[in-house]
């Protein structure tokens, strides 16, 4: 039996070659993976999905042309790749800058290095009862509201869109900015901890095709600011009177007021010391001043 099984794998298994696996490659495995689906998330979330279609179609077309030796079809592929490389790059413009954003979000980066050690000052709890109040007295009277609460990603390219303000938050200056004929009510304000920064802002909207088709601009405005940034933006709808929020690229609507609550209190409690980085470097000042103490003393 022992013979056999020493014949077999000199047979079979003495001639293959199975590589040296290191950590480094598995590491690499798992980053190309990683990179190929977010890659593929993107696609699937923006218009450039229907333009890989077009795309895989052409490249089908090639490879029936090869198999049946079409040589011209060949030459005009071959001598086009570059032209069609360049319009490729142009035709994707906006989808590869918004990936780019995504991959440069400086959450991702603080996730692991301690790059902004001072901590950004969180907005108070009057300003969330502000906003809450503001926002659902506006649903009762279906008055349409755009409300962009910046967290770790400064929103200063769109907020130079708009007019440049700075106030307290409160209630009625909410109600009164977006009532209807008044000259800031168009368009988004953008919040900054306890103040209004600009209003009448300019927002991206969203290219997600999976987002409901009753959605107006206003709601489209949201997904898209969300997906560019780290933002919270609160919605009113001015046909329906329903609260949304939009958030990571995804909305969610008809919220109750308990639930904005909810919503405000998870990233206003969202403190920057929960950086894992930030702990280990509090912990060694810590270390460092009991250090200190012990030889005071």
């Amino acid at each position: 039996m022992a013979q056999r099984i020493s014949q077999f794998f000199e047979q079979y298994v003495k001639g293959i070659y199975f590589p040296e696996l290191r950590f480094t490659d598995i590491l690499e495995i798992l980053i190309i993976t990683f990179l190929i689906y977010q890659i593929m998330v993107w696609i699937k979330n923006t218009k450039a999905w229907m333009l890989m279609r077009g795309i895989l179609a052409l490249a089908g077309f090639i490879l029936m042309a090869a198999i049946l030796q079409m040589h011209t079809i060949l030459w005009l592929a071959k001598e086009a790749a570059a032209v069609m490389a360049v319009a490729a790059v142009v035709v994707f413009q906006p989808e590869l800058r918004r990936g780019l954003e995504k991959l440069g979000e400086k959450q991702m980066l603080t996730s692991m290095l301690p790059f902004d050690s001072k901590e950004r000052v969180r907005f108070s709890d009057e300003t969330v009862d502000g906003i809450v109040r503001a926002v659902f007295s506006m649903s009762k009277v279906k008055t349409g509201a755009l409300i962009v609460v910046e967290q770790l990603i400064q929103l200063t390219e769109y907020e130079s869109t708009g007019i440049q303000m700075d106030c307290l938050i409160s209630s009625q200056v909410l109600i009164n900015i977006f009532e209807h004929n008044t000259p800031l009510h168009d368009g988004a304000i953008i919040v900054r901890n306890d103040r209004i920064v600009a209003a009448t802002c300019y927002l991206p909207l969203s290219d997600n095709m999976e987002l409901s088709k009753d959605l107006g601009t206003r709601h489209r405005a949201a997904v898209g600011m969300s997906e560019v940034s780290d933002a919270m933006i609160v919605v009113v709808s001015e046909e329906t009177g329903g609260v949304s929020v939009a958030q990571g690229g995804r909305l969610s609507r008809n919220l109750t007021e308990a639930e904005l609550r909810e919503r405000f209190h998870a990233i206003q409690q969202r403190k920057h010391s929960k950086n894992p980085a930030n702990i280990l470097v509090e912990k060694l000042k810590k270390g460092r001043h009991d250090d200190d103490k012990k030889a005071e003393k």
